[in-house]
């Protein structure tokens, strides 16, 4: 792409996990959804916390995540999402930037704070994820840099994010911009429960023809369908999307694009630390050999190669040199 500034521009919440191991018994104990990703106020995301054992601050966000996996692989990204000008604000600031991605959105002044999810992880790796949207809900579409969404060659659109009004409105405005400029854009539906609350929203994109990529995972791919079966699924949404991306969990990966169809297994995986951010991870990959115009099965081997690094440990960043693991993994 060598008419491009960055390789990817996403927009997304801008938020820092709180992570903790737990037991099962706590889970019941405090009536959460094992392995889903819950939606708190201010008062839940207070009594969650005190209910934590020790904890460990990681930056996060489904979106600001993939960007530090194609950042590790060698990317140029930027990110546009909302902080409050406050501590947890200055730490994902700092964090992201030291990933290497520009980030420049100007921090927010007043209530409420920065975002904060805040993961209790079981014995078993499974991840429960409470967020409290604070500061990122905010995100107006005067905040854009409409200049370098029109310079990147992929703009990729967290779902998470389409919930609050204004960051809606700053997302439908980045398509225009990047459609304008004749640019791709990527949207990952992110969970089940957001496509209840807006599948007309998404079915409509779709329909119109503004989304290039789409990353979905069994569960949403069916909730977006209504088809139950995932081949069904597939060919519902294979004329109207070009490249569609369905993760499958331990049963790997599928991907369909202009009649072709790919598919990959799991990586296989010493210990399942933690499953935070396997999906966010899996779409650097896939995005990191889309931009460099691989093969389909290509892609989706990178994709399946970061999302094992991730589950090997706590958070939702790459710890290992992603590099040197691709030129491992793929030869």
């Amino acid at each position: 792409m060598t008419d491009t500034r960055y390789d990817v521009i996403a927009i997304g919440n801008a938020i820092v996990d709180v992570m903790a191991p737990c037991s099962d018994e706590l889970i019941e104990e405090l009536q959460l959804a094992k392995g889903g990703m819950s939606l708190v106020d201010a008062d839940g995301a207070t009594s969650l916390y005190d209910a934590m054992g020790p904890a460990r601050e990681i930056s996060g966000g489904s979106a600001a995540n993939t960007l530090a996996g194609l950042s590790a692989l060698g990317a140029n990204c930027a990110f546009i999402g909302q902080v409050a000008n406050d501590q947890l604000g200055e730490v994902f600031a700092h964090d992201i930037h030291a990933g290497g991605i520009d980030f420049d959105t100007p921090a927010r002044e007043g209530e409420p704070p920065t975002a904060r999810c805040l993961i209790f992880v079981t014995p078993d790796g499974e991840r429960t994820m409470n967020t409290f949207l604070g500061a990122s809900q905010f995100l107006p579409p005067a905040a854009l840099n409409e200049e370098l969404i029109a310079s990147a060659g992929i703009l990729y659109l967290e779902g998470y994010l389409w919930d609050p009004e204004e960051p809606r409105k700053a997302m439908r405005r980045a398509i225009e911009v990047a459609r304008n400029a004749g640019r791709k854009v990527a949207f990952t539906a992110s969970e089940s429960f957001v496509i209840e609350r807006h599948g007309d929203d998404f079915r409509a994109l779709i329909n119109e023809g503004q989304i290039d990529i789409l990353f979905v995972n069994e569960s949403e791919l069916a909730t977006l369908t209504g088809e139950a079966d995932f081949d069904a699924g597939l060919a519902a949404l294979q004329d109207k999307v070009p490249v569609i991306v369905a993760t499958r969990s331990a049963d790997g990966a599928v991907a369909v694009a202009g009649g072709e169809r790919a598919q990959v297994a799991a990586q296989p995986v010493a210990e399942v630390v933690d499953t935070t951010g396997a999906g966010d991870l899996f779409a650097a990959g896939f995005l990191y050999g889309h931009a460099k115009g691989e093969p389909l099965e290509t892609c989706l081997k990178r994709g399946s190669i970061t999302a094992a690094e991730i589950i090997s440990h706590y958070g939702a960043r790459p710890e290992a040199d992603l590099k040197a693991l691709m030129a491992e993994k793929l030869g």
